[in-house]
């Protein structure tokens, strides 16, 4: 990818978060953004590529839409593909795993589109190209009326894996979803943040990270390192910025579990980020935590009878789960994740629906009080 000239690019998020990571995009200074269910469209040089991976907090990946084109036969495809430039990102050593959806098309088996391609970038590097089932450089192919859209994953892991959280309780929730949630409600850090439901943390993590403007990508690869192009010195730069942008936390953030296990977990990660100094974490249930003052947003995950179940009947315990967020934060703004409204309504709080969302595959409600 050439540093000078602009690409199309395009950020891959999950569902309900499409608009607060166009707003991301927008402060990191893009514009003209195209908004589609599942990500944002976007144009910008190999600066604005790193910049989107390093500071993204709700996306899962950033790609390169790197060719679109019509065809209907495995022929042309390999002939369209094998003119393509792949030496832009691609080493002639390099293993590629090529991940194919195909919809309407006569280049329906999505195999054979995966060993065509494979064959024509062998083709034009002047070499066999090694396929992966995992690992090596993502190719994204997409065949949709007969179109075909390949695009070069820039990412690597996904961008919800920061570098920062290796322990995990059962049940976690992805960073990104974390961070995606706290923009839906408006939390910048200009305010308290709690999570008396903590787990492993992973609220009061984002929060922390968000509210002392750290990049999230800091600590971690990515898939466009190993292109031909890498700059490593722009890397460096972006990186350096970014950290001069870091600023102490301006309002206070706790949480607390009555699983000791992943308490010891939510130390853990808050240690590698960085942050343990400045999240208070207590080893108590939420039945036993003081009243407190003031105001501010709780945010909950809380077991809903899918991944962790409750020992009561989920209703008596959503029941629960509201008369105590009221007594011990009664002045404070309140939300959490429910797959059903009926559970929601069921805590007596006086929730209304912020989005629908997707919490590994299972569509749940965010629900927050005004």
């Amino acid at each position: 990818m050439d540093h000078k000239h602009p690409e199309k690019l395009f950020a891959i998020v999950s569902p309900g978060l499409e608009a607060i990571c166009a707003r991301e995009l927008t402060e990191l200074g893009l514009n003209d953004l195209e908004i589609v269910p599942g990500g944002i469209g976007f144009v910008g040089r190999l600066a604005d590529l790193y910049r989107a991976n390093l500071r993204l907090r709700t996306a899962s990946r950033v790609v390169v839409r790197f060719a679109r084109f019509r065809c209907r036969a495995f022929p042309d495809l390999y002939r369209d593909a094998a003119r393509l430039p792949w030496g832009r990102f691609l080493r002639a050593d390099t293993p590629i795993h090529c991940r194919v959806t195909c919809r309407n098309s006569r280049l329906i088996h999505t195999g054979r589109v995966a060993e065509t391609l494979q064959a024509a970038i062998g083709h034009s590097l002047g070499r066999e190209i090694a396929p992966v089932d995992a690992g090596g450089q993502l190719l994204l192919a997409r065949v949709v009326d007969d179109i075909v859209e390949l695009s070069i994953d820039s990412s690597g892991e996904l961008l919800h894996r920061r570098g920062y959280r290796t322990s995990v309780a059962a049940a976690p929730l992805r960073e990104s979803l974390a961070a995606g949630i706290l923009g839906l409600l408006g939390w910048d850090g200009g305010e308290p943040l709690a999570d008396p439901l903590c787990g492993t943390g992973t609220f009061l993590l984002e929060g922390a990270l968000l509210a002392a403007r750290h990049a999230p990508g800091l600590q971690r690869p990515f898939a466009f390192m190993a292109w031909p192009g890498y700059r490593a010195g722009l890397w460096g730069q972006l990186c350096t910025e970014a950290q001069r942008e870091e600023r102490p936390l301006p309002a206070a953030i706790a949480g607390g579990d009555a699983d000791a296990g992943a308490l010891a977990a939510a130390r853990a990660n808050l240690a590698r980020a960085g942050v343990e100094g400045v999240v208070t974490l207590e080893h108590q249930p939420l039945s036993s935590q003081p009243i407190h003052p003031g105001r501010g947003l709780v945010v909950c995950n809380p077991p809903y009878g899918k991944r962790l179940t409750t020992a009561e009947p989920l209703e008596e315990y959503f029941a629960g789960l509201g008369r105590q967020l009221e007594r011990a934060y009664p002045q404070w703004r309140k939300a959490l994740l429910c797959p059903d409204p009926r559970l929601a309504k069921a805590t007596g709080l006086s929730l209304h629906k912020v989005a629908e969302l997707d919490n590994g595959g299972l569509k749940v409600g965010l629900f927050a009080t005004i």
